[in-house]
């Protein structure tokens, strides 16, 4: 059987498996765990003390004795490379905790209960960002001590800023949901509402803030160490690097060891940081070809389809993974799209309609797990299409109707420019040819004022015409199936009636295949030639639309069709009250 898979989502148990699987995350791991070990392991690895200094060995050349040869005042290089990562590594370390201890709790705690609290932290942050972060590193380690730990301290709270930032940030955005109102209606308690919900989303974005943290401790700390701050018996990278400056002419060598790993240490972090990232975001899906199972007859050659077949849809599944066990959606689904045909999916929320019309588009969540014994369109197999070969399809042979007008134009660009780049990628015309093209079918749409409509932002105009622009984007690039997920749903009942003519007239004169994803029985009698019913990830009936409203066979397509409104009796007249049922007295 062949199956599409969509690798898990970057959640909150899945992020470091998902990086993990990532080479770059893994070299970077590796390097960063020899650079550590090698720090740990000083003593074994060199017999010299980092600070030991033997004239006779100014500036020695590489030998048995100093591997790396010897600096400026006769201190062995290995051992000062070694015993300097130590103090490089905790350095960076301990500004990333300090950064966190301080800036985590105000970040969470400002972001849940925001109020006088977070006022407060607001205003603590503000000053603390507006400090000179080098000046007050200076003063502190000339007042308390001259141990490069102390400084990282000192710059740990000066970049507590950005993780309280960051962190209040992302618990505002999820206190806002409706889960986290459903828990507190259940009863939860405020610890409790912040260690399951909130909590996770802060860990994945506060891991890639921990890095650059990281990264930019070490360069900082490498900084003062060259300008001769810190202890004189501190090995560091830094001093390394001063003591190779001082030395540049005679020993250019000098300048390699420390820089090299400060930039290994570096560029390992922030890419690891950038790999997290990237886990936390879209990934394309694998098609993976599996075998078929042994009581499927395998042998069997696939039939030719009819050649006025456009869309073959067999054995659909699709399930998401839970903690209890995956749950399906789609179980089984199986239909079929003639050329110029328009076929109603229809079913109450919940019954799969959505989910079976992404699974063609390929835009189901990266979380969901589909397979399917067969899913044609137009002769070719879209378990086949990589991520390309989708987008080239999408638009171009398959168009799509959203649901909600106005979240799906970008409110950031002009209508013009959201219908001609479509146009543009797929039909390979001008700027001048698609802007014509798009005038021409904003005219065609029924909109009055084309020129304005092309010139407007999606504020500007009404939700019924941001359907009809829709509408127009989605034949723009004269695709031969159309999928309409509920077009009609947000519209009022006179703009409704307006757009099925519209798509029925639009669909008739290209002779596209349509997908109608509906509820409303209403609509499938304007516009339907055949009626899919699903129930519970089911198709239970197919028919052609006369005989569902004729002579339904299955009980919940007579349920739903019992549910509607049409043909009921009359609620009567309307009574009127002798006199008020409430007075309201001012």
């Amino acid at each position: 059987m062949t199956a599409v898979e969509f690798p898990p989502a970057p959640k909150r148990d899945g992020l470091v498996r998902r990086a993990l699987r990532d080479p770059l995350a893994v070299g970077c791991l590796v390097v960063l765990a020899l650079l550590i070990v090698a720090s740990l392991a000083a003593p074994l690895l060199t017999g010299y003390e980092p600070d030991h200094s033997v004239m006779a060995d100014t500036l020695a050349p590489m030998s048995g004795s100093h591997p790396l040869g010897g600096d400026g005042v006769g201190r062995d290089v290995l051992s000062r490379l070694l015993y300097g990562g130590r103090t490089s590594l905790v350095g960076g370390t301990l500004a990333v905790l300090v950064a966190f201890a301080v800036g985590g709790p105000l970040g969470l705690i400002s972001g849940f209960y925001r109020g006088w609290f977070d006022a407060v932290a607001g205003w603590i942050v503000n000053v603390i960002m507006a400090v000179p972060a080098i000046i007050v590193m200076l003063v502190v380690m000339a007042a308390v001590s001259q141990d490069l730990n102390v400084a990282m301290v000192v710059l740990g709270v000066i970049m507590a800023p950005m993780v309280f930032r960051l962190i209040r940030a992302s618990v505002i955005a999820v206190r806002e949901e409706l889960y986290v109102d459903a828990a507190r209606v259940s009863g939860l308690g405020d610890g409790r509402i912040m260690r399951r919900h909130v909590l996770p989303v802060v860990i994945a974005p506060s891991l890639i803030q921990a890095t650059q943290v990281f990264a930019v401790a070490i360069g900082i700390q490498a900084g003062l160490a060259f300008l001769g701050l810190g202890k004189a018996s501190q090995a560091s990278w830094g001093a390394m690097l001063g003591d190779a400056f001082t030395n540049i002419y005679n020993a250019p060598a000098l300048l390699v060891w420390p820089g090299a790993a400060m930039g290994l240490t570096i560029l390992a972090s922030s890419l690891l940081g950038n790999v997290v990232r990237d886990a936390l975001g879209t990934a394309e899906p694998r098609v993976v070809r599996r075998r078929k199972r042994v009581e499927r007859r395998a042998a069997a050659p696939v039939a030719e389809a009819p050649a006025d077949r456009l869309l073959t849809v067999a054995g659909l599944r699709v399930g998401y993974p839970k903690p209890g066990g995956d749950k399906t959606v789609v179980d089984g689904v199986s239909l079929t799209v003639a050329r110029g045909e328009v076929l109603g999916l229809v079913g109450e929320s919940g019954s799969g309609k959505s989910q079976t019309a992404f699974s063609v588009l390929g835009l189901l969540p990266n979380e969901a797990e589909v397979t399917a014994d067969r899913m044609v369109f137009d002769g070719k197999d879209l378990l086949g299409l990589d991520l390309a070969a989708l987008n080239a399809l999408r638009g171009r042979g398959i168009g799509y109707i959203p649901q909600e007008p106005m979240s799906n134009l970008d409110p950031c660009f002009r209508i013009g420019s959201q219908l001609v780049e479509p146009m543009r990628k797929h039909l390979g015309l001008s700027r001048a040819e698609a802007r014509a093209k798009a005038l021409e079918l904003l005219a065609r749409v029924g909109i009055p004022d084309p020129e304005r409509v092309f010139r407007s932002y999606p504020h500007q105009i009404s939700g019924g015409m941001a359907q009809r622009v829709l509408i127009a984007g989605a034949v723009s690039c004269d695709p031969r199936l159309l999928i309409a997920d509920e077009p009609t749903t947000a519209l009022d009942v006179t703009v409704q009636a307006e757009v099925l003519d519209l798509m029925r007239s639009l669909q008739q004169e290209r002779e596209m295949g349509m997908i109608l994803v509906t509820h409303d029985f209403g609509v499938v009698a304007d516009i339907c030639d055949r009626v899919a019913v699903m129930q519970k990830g089911r198709i239970v009936e197919t028919a052609p639309a006369r005989q569902i409203f004729a002579a339904p066979e299955h009980g919940y397509t007579r349920m739903l069709l019992d549910s509607t409104l049409e043909g009921g009796p009359a609620r009567g007249d309307l009574r009127v009250p002798d006199k008020p049922l409430k007075e309201v007295t001012s």
